[in-house]
């Protein structure tokens, strides 16, 4: 979780070779390739008219949060096993795409969540295995390398 973490801040930190391919009036997605895997990275970023407190409300990954009412793409979130206050074994599960054409997806991270000095939040997570989590019938096991989300403060 902590290295899912360090990656990210990495990938924040570092503006080379991201490439703009989408953009509305609120959400700028962009790309680049992946070191680590053969395909792309992909970021978006966007300011609300929110709190960082409200913000992270809506994305935190919690049991019974509210990413599963907002998120199309998350069926449902389960805590398989809670390590620590910020660290905790995760099951998301994503319903089938394109008129059942994708079959439904099943992911298993460990998930780590963090507050910095600035009130940066993070929710970083990479795939793992766990024993009380084996693969589950009518789901397709997804692989996750790196991802998570940031929730920054930003002046006004």
């Amino acid at each position: 979780a902590e290295a899912a973490a360090e990656q990210l801040r990495l990938y924040r930190r570092d503006p080379d070779g991201w490439r703009g391919c989408r953009s509305t009036g609120e959400v700028a997605v962009s790309w680049r390739p992946s070191a680590e895997f053969a395909g792309n990275l992909y970021k978006g970023e966007g300011i609300l008219p929110a709190s960082p407190q409200n913000v992270w409300e809506c994305i935190k990954p919690v049991a019974g949060g509210l990413r599963t009412k907002w998120d199309q793409n998350v069926k449902d979130f389960e805590v398989i096993e809670a390590i620590s206050d910020t660290v905790s074994i995760c099951r998301t599960t994503t319903p089938s795409a394109c008129m059942r054409i994708i079959s439904p997806r099943e992911f298993v991270d460990v998930v780590v969540m963090k507050q910095y000095e600035d009130g940066t939040m993070l929710s970083a997570a990479t795939n793992v295995e766990h024993p009380l989590c084996p693969p589950q019938p009518n789901f397709v096991r997804g692989f996750n390398y790196p991802c998570g989300c940031f929730c920054i403060p930003v002046p006004g």
